[in-house]
């Protein structure tokens, strides 16, 4: 199902070089008038063609690197005179499968968009007009740095691009109040498929609006986005807290998410029952000078333990014994091993860009670079408990050189008239394989990950599992048409009015060129 297979990586010496005559046979780019750049050369090709996941090389055939939306608007007018040119809109490539690839089409820079991309806010209507290439990490900065305020729904990694999170869902721990990233927005500026440039809403041009919003880049290419804003606190209160049980992690995690006095944010993560450094007990502790002690584990513990993950947003001018008083109210009601508990304080900063952290490290010991094969998922609250049983003790016991995230999320806080797909239920889980290689890894290493996921995924469907993909990869129609179920009819009809050539997003495999919708 997850067709993660491994493709041929891009060759260091690789120094084959595409030229502008060679572009297409009817020489279709010729004419393209552009105020910002077109790219032929190879290092930008390779670079296009290389993404986080690292499992495929797909070389397009040129770069565009535009000045902003009327660009965007004139390459996708453009590529419609062809009768095979796609075009594909980037970030910052940490797609996992080549979803913003575009194989001798043509890939759109979307950070290189410069002023475009700038951030203006609005202090009186709390909202910030943000360009679709700009970085969430540069959001978190302007808004809070520059006014005390900050989006209300984040990712756990913000080296993001606001279009592409948005094209997507954009999930962390505050979507459980605020719902994902996609929630969130009041107004895009979009270019969709037909090279028309509009302003969709709620309320204005809705069905592209909501069509675009975890769209896959399907129909449309996000250009601007208006995010709501709320004030930024000063500092949070990170804490991590152990269980044995699942049944007993589930329900506090349920019972945090449902509660209208809750902490700000809300995740949990899987690991093994082991000493491993990266898998097991040393992941947990929040600080250097902070240990996990085992001896505390119940006796009958199992192969795997878990680990809610909360945090208490406060002010500086909030009495410390305030928020102890809340933070104790909080964790009073849940049924943790009472040993097992790592808190700290840090600044709402520093908390949001506390992945920052780890890709320095990551990069530093070369595995930021490496193939990553990972899987997401939304697993149905039905269905969660069997999913334990079957992965995490047993298939997943020894862990995935990474985090394996699980926690639960509120259907109600998802607007139905957007594009992903979700199981049924209030409640399902997030699932998060998010694996990392050795620095230099081999290839039958790489594949015996890719088939672990694919075999989580083919259990989940022999065991009759009702979940989804998140950011969903297939490669035929027929997983396509299952993945959406009775919204696939939906889909398809959005995908005939906003991108009828299918010239949008061909990395996806959704849709191929001119497909007969």
């Amino acid at each position: 199902m997850l067709a993660c297979l491994i493709e041929r990586f891009v060759a260091e010496n690789d120094t084959e070089s595409i030229t502008q005559p060679e572009i297409t046979d009817d020489g279709v780019l010729k004419d393209l008038d552009i105020e910002g750049s077109i790219d032929y050369g190879t290092n930008a090709t390779v670079l296009a063609a290389k993404d986080f996941g690292g499992m495929y090389a797909v070389k397009p055939l040129a770069v565009i690197r535009p000045a902003g939306a009327d660009d965007v608007a004139r390459v996708i007018r453009q590529a419609l005179h062809s009768p095979t040119l796609t075009v594909a809109a980037r970030g910052n490539g940490h797609s996992i499968n080549g979803q913003a690839m575009a194989h001798n089409g043509l890939v759109i820079d979307m950070k290189s968009m410069g002023d475009n991309n700038r951030i203006d806010v609005n202090v009186t209507s709390m909202y910030a007009d943000v360009g679709g290439g700009a970085l969430w990490a540069d959001v978190l900065k302007r808004c809070v740095l520059g006014y005390g305020l900050a989006p209300k729904s984040w990712t756990d990694y913000l080296d993001l691009t606001v279009g592409g999170t948005l094209s997507n869902a954009g999930v962390s721990g505050q979507a459980f109040r605020y719902g994902p990233q996609t929630s969130t927005v009041t107004e895009l500026e979009v270019v969709t498929g037909n090279g028309e440039r509009t302003v969709c809403s709620n309320s204005q041009n809705s069905e592209l609006f909501f069509s675009v919003l975890g769209g896959l880049g399907q129909f449309g290419i996000i250009t601007r986005a208006r995010v709501l804003l709320q004030p930024a606190p000063d500092m949070v209160r990170w804490i991590r807290v152990v269980y044995s049980e699942f049944d007993e992690f589930t329900r506090d995690a349920e019972l945090l998410i449902m509660s209208q006095e809750s902490f700000n944010y809300v995740e949990g993560f899987v690991l093994a029952n082991s000493d491993d450094p990266v898998n097991g007990w040393p992941s947990v502790p929040l600080d250097s000078n902070q240990t996990f002690d085992p001896t505390q584990l119940p006796k009958h513990t199992g192969p795997v333990l878990y680990c809610l993950e909360v945090a208490l947003h406060y002010s500086n001018h909030d009495d410390p014994s305030t928020v102890n008083k809340m933070v104790e109210k909080l964790l009073g009601r849940l049924r943790y091993i009472e040993h097992l508990r790592f808190e700290i304080d840090l600044s709402y900063m520093n908390f949001l860009l506390r992945v920052k952290h780890v890709e320095q490290a990551a990069r530093a010991s070369g595995i930021w670079d490496t193939p990553h094969p990972w899987l997401n998922m939304f697993v149905s609250k039905r269905d969660i408990a069997a999913f334990n049983r079957i992965m995490f003790q047993k298939i997943l016991k020894n862990g995935v050189n990474g985090p394996m995230l699980t926690y639960p999320l509120l259907r109600s806080k998802w607007d139905n008239r957007s594009s992903v797909a979700l199981p049924q239920g209030e409640i399902f889980y997030l699932v998060a394989l998010l694996r990392f290689s050795h620095a230099h890894p081999k290839e039958s290493e790489i594949k015996q990950m890719v088939a672990q996921n694919q075999e989580v995924l083919q259990t989940c469907i022999n065991n009759g599992f009702d979940f989804k993909l998140y950011l969903p990869h297939y490669e035929s129609t027929v997983e396509w048409k299952k993945h959406f179920g009775d919204q696939w009819g939906r889909f398809v009809e959005r995908k005939s009015q906003f991108d009828p050539k299918a010239v949008l997003a061909p990395g996806q495999k959704i849709f191929t060129r001119n497909h007969k919708l």
